[in-house]
């Protein structure tokens, strides 16, 4: 079981949620600038009537140019209030993008360390269970050597076959807490590698400079 280097912060990326925050946080960005923008007066000389209309000599007389031009400028001026307004909304609406963002991301990051932790527990009991099966495969196999030898009788061999039946069962239920776990990882990550390629272990490592133990 092994991760690429750039895990876990790569996989991340790649979830609904967190990449959704991320958009969300551009666009929010993008916003400040349109504000930004609006502060400006717009000068195209073919952006009104007057210029547009007028003829070589008016392009050079210098009220024509004061009412043609001044009147942008006046606007903005007259409406610099609202303007700034809007630029603080923007940076307002940025701001809680931004918090939203690192709250996703520090969600993600809870998931995948409880999903971690959960992977290293069920190992651990997964081993330990693993051995109480072997213990009881050599039970059994005792019991029925001795039972063979007429030296017990066959209750001893059933008992010892429950007991190795009831084991393996336990091994199973472990087994699938462990595909579950690892599917809830899988998706904490954002998906889209072998499944047999994950370790507890080696995820965790990854972890540990990011997430908090």
């Amino acid at each position: 079981l092994a991760l690429d280097a750039g895990l876990p912060s790569d996989l991340l990326e790649r979830r609904p949620d967190v990449a959704e925050a991320e958009r969300q946080m551009a666009v929010a960005n993008a916003q400040i600038g349109i504000a930004r923008a609006a502060y400006y007066p717009s000068l195209n000389l073919f952006g009104n009537g007057g210029w547009q209309a007028a003829d070589i000599a008016k392009l050079v007389n210098v009220q024509s140019t004061f009412w043609a031009v001044g009147a942008n400028v006046a606007e903005s001026i007259l409406t610099g209030g609202a303007r700034r307004a809007q630029v603080q909304f923007a940076k307002a609406g940025y701001d809680a993008s931004v918090a939203a963002y690192r709250d996703s991301v520090l969600n993600a990051f809870r998931e995948v360390q409880d999903d971690v932790t959960g992977l290293t527990v069920l190992d651990q009991a997964k081993q330990s269970q693993q051995r109480a099966v072997d213990a009881a495969r050599r039970t059994l196999d005792i019991a029925s050597s001795r039972y063979t030898g007429g030296l017990v009788s066959y209750l001893d061999v059933v008992n010892a076959q429950q007991n190795l039946l009831n084991s393996e069962q336990e091994l199973a239920v472990i087994h699938g807490q462990r595909l579950v776990t690892s599917v809830l990882l899988i998706k904490a990550l954002g998906g889209g590698w072998d499944a047999s390629s994950l370790s507890a272990v080696q995820v965790k490592s990854k972890l540990k400079d990011v997430v908090a133990p």
